[in-house]
């Protein structure tokens, strides 16, 4: 018998032990974020200050999915596999190259967001801008959202950068640390939920104020680990750097794809800002309980092969590509199930008095 075969079976049992690490963190941030909209649908039930909190909350998330944990995950990962195989030194100095060029645009676009965040509200909530032009209640709906949107948009550059060091985390086998990550997000949203919104004037305020400190403890929680990698240097700003050109052509179709789902929401957020107040927070409870089975199992097991997938690239071993591939497709099917008993388990859970504020 080979090594190669004598290995197959531990290889296996690594690739399903991740997976189980993923999953397991990733429910326990879900149980959290469960949690996290229970406590905001009785603090604000699907109000006006609910409507605009979803929506400040949605806008960077949208750029998220772009920039940080969707597009460019997906091509970042295969290209750090190749640099990976190549010496510790040159690894580093790549990722150096990521964090410098990725973060430059990423801060522009928070900047924009920040400064521009009344030009922002006016494009993606057009109906609360028309509003405002003729009734108080508009004129209320625009102003705050413009207030939220400048308090939670550097989120998106807290977890741009997290979503880099998880990346190289999950490519160093370290799943846990990414994997838990979210969990900050949840429980800084929960503390200023009942610690610091009752005090507040506008309790939406104290929630924004939850989502840019739950970005920054989580790039904080995943810092001291890269750094024991010895994988972090100084940013460095390099457009036409051979990696940073490959992570550009990979995006490319990585972001049309991620798009068409992310622009659909965002257009059903822009419909829903010329109905009736609610609208926006009946959408986003909805889509929570789509999304608790989703991250349970599609991206956790997506997050664990995506790395073993691109070594077996990189060192050209197609048989452990078919095998990861099809691990990765059986163990997926599980989550075909879990839509089932998501349904019956908690449709009612989701219209019982948990969410009485409703």
């Amino acid at each position: 018998m080979t090594e190669h075969t004598e290995n197959k079976p531990q290889k296996k049992k690594n690739l399903l032990k991740s997976g189980m690490i993923v999953s397991a963190s990733t429910l326990l941030s879900r149980i959290l974020g469960l949690v996290r909209d229970v406590i905001i649908a009785n603090l604000l039930g699907a109000s006006l200050a609910a409507d605009v909190f979803f929506f400040a909350n949605r806008i960077p998330n949208f750029f998220r999915r772009l920039f940080a944990d969707g597009a460019f995950n997906q091509a970042f990962v295969p290209v750090l596999a190749e640099y990976s195989a190549k010496d510790h030194r040159t690894c580093r100095d790549f990722i150096s190259m990521v964090t410098g060029t990725l973060g430059a645009v990423i801060s522009l676009v928070t900047i924009i967001g920040v400064f521009g965040s009344s030009v922002v509200a006016a494009v993606f909530g057009w109906g609360w801008y028309v509003d405002s032009l003729n009734s108080d209640t508009g004129a209320e709906k625009f102003a705050l959202a413009s207030l939220l949107l400048k308090i939670t948009f550097p989120y998106l550059w807290f977890v741009t950068i997290t979503a880099i060091f998880g990346a190289v985390l999950n490519s160093n086998k370290k799943f846990a640390v990414p994997a838990l990550s979210p969990c900050l997000l949840n429980i800084s949203t929960i503390s200023c939920a009942l610690l610091l919104s009752p005090h507040l004037e506008q309790p939406a305020v104290g929630l924004a104020i939850g989502i840019f400190l739950g970005g920054l403890a989580q790039l904080l929680f995943q810092l001291p680990f890269i750094i024991n990698l010895k994988l972090l240097g100084l940013p460095k700003f390099n457009w036409n750097h051979e990696g940073i050109v490959k992570i550009r052509t990979l995006m490319l179709p990585a972001i049309f794809g991620i798009s068409v789902d992310q622009i659909n929401i965002l257009v059903s957020t822009t419909i829903a800002s010329f109905l009736a107040t609610g609208a926006i927070s009946y959408l986003y409870y909805s889509e929570r309980i789509l999304e608790f089975p989703l991250g349970m199992f599609a991206i956790a097991i997506s997050t664990v092969i995506l790395p073993s997938l691109s070594r077996g690239a990189v060192s050209f071993r197609h048989r452990q590509i078919h095998q990861n591939h099809g691990l990765g497709g059986k163990n997926g099917s599980a989550s075909r199930y879990s839509c089932h008993v998501r349904h019956h388990c908690f449709k009612r859970a989701y219209n019982s008095n948990h969410f009485h504020a409703w």
